[in-house]
């Protein structure tokens, strides 16, 4: 495939991806990964190393764009910061961990077994709103730590953001309305995708076939590519998410997971 055209359709995924970031609190990796997969086995890459370089260069773009976002939904009083914190620092070592066994652990089954979890998920989001701006948010640092040790794993082992699962546990089992959840979550994924980048960088060094311009299973070309778009559209996204009703944003994640829950399930 041509050069340019490769550049673009990079540029494009960005947008998307980052627009996804920032409105919804998950990463983008579901969108990011599947297209440089596709684009690194045309380029005649083989496909186990192609995913591990589509999984660790989409959680490189996460860290810059979950920042972005982080600080936008801040400015919006949407950031629960004595959760983000101890779930973000916990995540950090819940991603290394991840991230060094994802190359050990069968990640067809892997992400069989999270497609799923994802939909039955999804299904409880869409019967559990809540609209109220404060509600009665709960959740013990312990609790806290232990979460994000859990999504750090879950997110280097598949190379999501997490927020697809960090989001509805926010809402669902510490009661957190929607726009706080996401916002929580966009500041937590700024650590867990921290972690997990560095299991991949460490696991990918010195790997024979890597492509050009690869710092451990990183792709700096793909990276500066996605990187210039998602982190605007992140912003872009964060100003849907506020401008919509804690009802339909609610809504709107459940069918992103149904979305994301069913490419895996298909792709895997």
């Amino acid at each position: 495939m041509d050069t340019i055209l490769q550049s673009v359709i990079l540029f494009i995924t960005g947008i998307v991806a980052g627009l996804e970031s920032g409105a919804f609190g998950v990463g983008g990796g579901s969108l990011m990964t599947p297209v440089q997969f596709w684009l690194y086995t045309l380029g005649g890459i083989d496909s186990t190393l192609a995913i591990r370089i589509a999984f660790g260069t989409s959680l490189a773009v996460i860290l810059p764009t979950m920042v972005s976002g982080a600080l936008a939904h801040h400015t919006r009083g949407a950031v629960e910061w004595h959760a983000a914190l101890p779930m973000g620092i916990a995540a950090i070592f819940g991603g290394l961990a991840g991230g060094i066994a994802a190359s050990h652990v069968p990640g067809h089954l892997l992400r069989v077994f999270f497609a799923i979890f994802i939909l039955v998920i999804a299904v409880r989001m869409f019967w559990h709103i809540r609209e109220c701006a404060e509600c009665d948010m709960r959740g013990s640092a312990g609790q806290f730590v232990i979460t994000g040790f859990c999504i750090g794993v879950l997110s280097g082992l598949t190379g999501l953001g997490g927020g697809a699962l960090l989001v509805p546990v926010l809402v669902l089992l510490f009661r957190y309305p929607i726009h706080r959840a996401v916002g929580t979550s966009s500041a937590c994924l700024i650590f867990s995708s921290c972690g997990a980048v560095t299991a991949y960088i460490i696991t990918g060094w010195g790997v024979a076939g890597l492509p050009p311009y690869s710092f451990g299973y990183v792709n700096l070309l793909a990276f500066t590519l996605l990187a210039v778009t998602t982190i605007p559209a992140a912003r872009i996204g964060v100003r849907f998410a506020h401008s919509c009703s804690a009802r339909n944003l609610q809504i709107l994640f459940a069918v992103l997971m149904v979305l994301i829950g069913g490419s895996m399930l298909l792709g895997g």
